[in-house]
């Protein structure tokens, strides 16, 4: 259970999904049933079949950044390629650089738009990590500087070019500061949304700002040596007053992604009861953890040996998972993070 290489399994490259379907809610859906085992395939707008009056959704409100910025070192006009990570303070972000080794504390990086310099940024330090802190000099209001140079980050396993930022957005999307979307999100619409709040499915948001480290996969043998990174979370005292009178009646808590998996978790006390407030979580979920809050779970298909595969499998099972990954491929089911979905019930 503990060891890493349990969580691997077998994908065809032409699996992995490099663009999102025309319509968001017509990927595919599987249903795994917990209990049971039983796998049922459907497509996503089916949803409506499998909650009921009472059940409690739960969206992560967080919002991509355009975190790739492409720059230039002032003292050589070297192309230079960064990525922000975590904002430590107004101006002062952690961030990741290409090629890392030439950006060298002291060191002057700028920005243009249109030939013309826009922003610069000083580094400071190196982190732990392998990566900087740079601190950023500009004029005006920072997201619309980097939302005018920036660009999607985009995992490393989609080749492609995205065509429409808004497809690597939920349509929740609300407040920015996530390195990489929370996909399970993006097979949502508004006339899917509308319709689950008219059947009586409360919708609770949530936020956690996605890091890069969801995409690390574990490196350790042994699972539990592995190290999460921190990611920021916020809860609402509407949204903790949502989930807790839901519960109480009687309705389920269905998490929609890994992420609000992760928050939910980390604000709910021992007997399940989520306390509304704010923080960092770098909590690890894998097999043997007891759920406190989370019944059921929309999430995607996701990379062999990942936290989120183990995350999925500490719900489900370790091998109802694997067998229902199994069948995905042999469906041909599409991967990651603009592929298709798994409902587990």
């Amino acid at each position: 259970m503990y060891n890493t290489s349990h969580y691997d399994y077998f994908l065809p490259e032409e699996l992995i999904a490099q663009s999102p379907l025309e319509k968001r809610d017509q990927s595919r859906l599987m249903v795994l049933h917990r209990e049971t085992g039983l796998i049922e395939h459907r497509n996503f707008s089916d949803l409506l079949l499998y909650l009921k009056k009472g059940d409690t959704l739960v969206v992560n409100e967080t919002k991509v950044l355009p975190a790739r910025l492409f720059g230039e070192r002032q003292k050589t006009g070297a192309k230079i390629e960064v990525l922000l990570l975590k904002q430590l303070s107004e101006s002062r972000w952690e961030v990741l650089v290409k090629p890392g080794k030439k950006a060298k504390i002291g060191e002057k990086l700028i920005f243009k738009n249109k030939g013309r310099v826009i922003m610069d940024a000083l580094v400071t330090d190196n982190t732990a990590a392998g990566g900087k802190v740079l601190q950023f000099n500009y004029k005006g209001n920072f997201l619309e500087v980097i939302d005018a140079i920036g660009t999607m980050p985009l995992p490393p396993y989609i080749k492609e070019q995205l065509k429409d930022k808004d497809r690597y957005q939920t349509i929740y999307a609300r407040q920015e500061g996530s390195a990489a979307a929370p996909t399970a999100g993006l097979h949502f619409t508004p006339e899917l949304i509308a319709g689950l709040q008219q059947e009586g499915i409360q919708i609770a948001k949530i936020l956690l700002h996605v890091g890069l480290g969801t995409f690390r996969p574990v490196q350790t043998e042994d699972v539990r040596r592995h190290q999460m990174h921190e990611e920021y979370y916020q809860v609402t005292p509407q949204a903790a007053d949502i989930i807790n009178r839901n519960r109480k009646q009687g309705g389920r808590i269905i998490a929609v992604g890994t992420t609000s998996v992760r928050t939910l978790e980390t604000v709910a006390d021992s007997k399940g009861e989520v306390q509304a407030g704010s923080g960092w979580t770098d909590i690890f979920i894998y097999p043997g953890y007891k759920f406190k809050c989370v019944d059921c779970l929309i999430t995607n298909f996701h990379l062999p040996k990942s936290t989120l595969l183990m995350l999925v499998s500490a719900l489900a099972g370790r091998d109802k998972v694997l067998e229902a990954y199994g069948q995905a491929v042999q469906h041909k089911y599409r991967f990651f993070s603009f592929g298709d979905a798994m409902l587990i019930i």
